[in-house]
């Protein structure tokens, strides 16, 4: 199997969670060079309370919103995994999905959810962040987990730096300031989940979030993040 290459893989339990964690540091990586993917882990077929829409046809439109985001973005490619919403599990199936993927692009960094925020808190998105880290930390660089893969030429790679959004512990204030207007854009390309239209109100209150998660800064907008290092990490 053919390997292929990126600088950052995505991992996003469902479409939107991306476009709201970190779609402004992913326009600016974008802006300046870099590869991005993105990898949702499920189809998103639970993502509403309206009775009248069959989760067959809303994961449909997620998937056609999640594709008109990515595009507003400049994403390289994405990838759908296409596990049910509110059904995802921290399985073998869906771990070795992330090791493969890990192994064919090869990333340097790696960003998705927290899995760590207490209480009130999607269980895929803990599932997410647990399984991926899990993903990068143990497997990806083992030469003897998943030996089928390495049989397909799916080599070990380790990945240097991880990014989590939504932590409740940021360490990393990333500079949204000149692609704020990308990641909002980029959202409301997410119509089933944010409705068509944003209110000056709402508009300025998410600038006025943005402008505190970037308190301390030289620079006025940011998205917040845990950044892990993994040099060395075996």
């Amino acid at each position: 199997m053919n390997t292929k290459s990126a600088q950052v893989m995505v991992f996003t339990p469902h479409p939107d969670d991306a476009e709201s964690g970190a779609a402004g540091t992913v326009a600016r990586w974008i802006a300046e060079g870099k590869d991005v993917i993105y990898v949702v882990c499920t189809n998103g077929d639970k993502g509403t309370s309206d009775i009248t829409i069959r989760p067959s046809e809303l994961a449909l439109i997620r998937e056609k919103e999640q594709l008109a985001a990515a595009d507003l973005l400049g994403v390289k490619e994405v990838i759908f995994l296409r596990y049910p919403d509110q059904g995802l599990e921290d399985s073998i199936e869906f771990r070795k999905d992330v090791v493969r993927l890990i192994r064919i692009y090869r990333p340097e960094i790696v960003v998705t959810v927290d899995l760590s925020r207490r209480y009130i808190w999607h269980r895929d998105h803990r599932i997410t962040g647990r399984v991926v880290l899990d993903a990068v930390v143990t497997y990806a660089s083992s030469a003897n987990a998943y030996p089928e893969l390495l049989e397909q030429g799916l080599r070990p790679h380790q990945v240097s730096e991880v990014l989590l959004w939504g932590s409740p512990e940021p360490n990393y204030r990333s500079d949204i300031t000149c692609t704020f207007d990308t990641k909002l854009a980029a959202l409301f390309c997410h119509k089933s989940q944010v409705g068509d239209t944003l209110s000056p109100e709402a508009r300025e209150r998410r600038r006025e979030r943005h402008m505190m998660l970037a308190e301390g800064e030289d620079f006025e907008l940011a998205e917040a993040f845990r950044r892990i290092e993994l040099g060395g990490i075996c």
